[in-house]
């Protein structure tokens, strides 16, 4: 589901809202979760999930096409650990 799908979906289940509307709250929260995960804090959404940043240390790595080997510098990820009321939905089907 891309974000003008869930946009769609959320505004054809509340008709009383406006679609600008329902497009302005969902932006804000994915810039919500976006700015807290940047700043380096955990976002955890209770039965869904939670969004934390990882960090891999820098390391050697090899170009696959010509086997030169690169250093990679380290960097932060964006990680995401399912709820287990996600996972429990996602497995009893």
């Amino acid at each position: 589901m891309t974000k003008s799908e869930l946009i769609t979906y959320v505004t054809e289940q509340n008709p009383h809202l406006y679609q600008r509307d329902v497009e302005r709250i969902i932006t804000t929260i994915f810039d919500e979760i976006s700015s807290a995960l940047s700043r380096g804090d955990r976002v955890e959404l209770r039965g869904f999930g939670a969004f934390s940043i990882k960090q891999r240390n820098a390391r050697i790595g090899r170009n696959p096409r010509t086997g030169v080997t690169v250093q990679v510098p380290a960097k932060r990820v964006p990680y995401f650990k399912t709820g287990k009321q996600l996972r429990n939905m996602l497995n009893d089907n």
